[in-house]
């Protein structure tokens, strides 16, 4: 029983010396790892003044900024194990990282998936900072891009974060792409309108429009004959953003709607003609004699 305890006292001594043996070394180790952390703004501030001076790209002086603070971690990872582990070596860091790798892997898809995703987002340029674009379900002016994400802020003013492997494997459309957009405002006419007529009034009423571009010109086409009325589009060109857009569009519908009236041109509720007939001479129901 007693060389059972002293046995259990030196593996305990033993245990005790190592963790104070080593204890320095993970003192330092965690140092290494406080400086990372704190030393990151730095950092950022350093690699993004260089980038701003050196490459034009916004996009690309985001994914050089925010691949310098994933280098910075995994230097600092790295040298604070070392310190920790003196035994270590590089290579036995390497082959450790190499096995690991896989079930990392498999454990993390999803975010290395959206990891490279952003990457490619940041090389390929589909829209940049401040654009307004149309993702899926969602749409607003793009916020943010980093590496995991991109955040856009809703008309509404609400924030969507979304994965960007959704990004990057969805359609987008970029409303802010171009210096202008277009917008077709359907309007139509009542049946006894002379349709040359209607034409002019309704390109007389578009011009000095506020928010509406001379160049490209307004286009006013005739597209069909509906229920109720003969129906034009008003095809305008505005400036991109939304706001912009919203205002033209209200100016445009109040220019229109006070033409027409000044010029008598009616802007039609929707019609229904209903024919009546006398039931005793229509009698759809009665069968036919010669028939039988």
């Amino acid at each position: 029983m007693s060389e059972l305890l002293q046995t259990i006292n030196r593996s305990l001594l033993e245990l005790v010396g190592r963790g104070i043996e080593l204890l320095p070394g993970f003192l330092i180790a965690a140092a290494i790892l406080w400086a990372t952390r704190y030393g990151m703004q730095g950092i950022r501030r350093l690699v993004s003044s260089a980038a701003a001076r050196w490459i034009p790209s916004p996009s690309l002086q985001l994914l050089l900024v925010q691949t310098s603070q994933v280098g910075a971690w995994v230097i600092g990872i790295l040298a604070a194990s070392v310190v920790a582990f003196p035994d270590l070596r590089l290579g036995d860091l390497i082959g450790l990282l190499g096995l690991g790798s896989v079930a990392v892997g498999f454990a993390f898809q999803d975010i290395f998936k959206n990891f490279l995703a952003g990457v490619l987002l940041l090389l390929n340029e589909p829209f940049r900072l401040n654009d307004q674009i149309v993702v899926g379900d969602f749409e607003g002016t793009v916020e943010e891009i980093n590496i995991r994400s991109t955040q856009i802020r809703t008309y509404q003013g609400e924030r969507v974060v979304i994965p960007n492997a959704m990004v990057f494997t969805s359609p987008i459309t970029v409303l802010t792409d171009r210096l202008y957009r277009r917008t077709d405002l359907e309007i139509g006419l009542d049946y006894n309108t002379p349709l040359a007529r209607g034409l002019q009034v309704l390109g007389e009423a578009m011009q000095g429009v506020e928010g509406v571009l001379v160049d490209p010109p307004v286009e006013i086409d005739i597209v069909g004959f509906g229920d109720s009325s003969i129906d034009f589009v008003v095809r305008y060109w505005t400036r991109p953003r939304k706001p912009e857009v919203r205002l033209a569009r209200t100016q445009v519908m109040m220019a229109l709607k006070q033409a027409c009236d000044q010029a008598g041109l009616i802007i039609p509720y929707p019609i229904r003609t209903v024919y009546m007939f006398d039931q005793e001479v229509f009698q759809d129901h009665t069968p036919n004699p010669k028939a039988a």
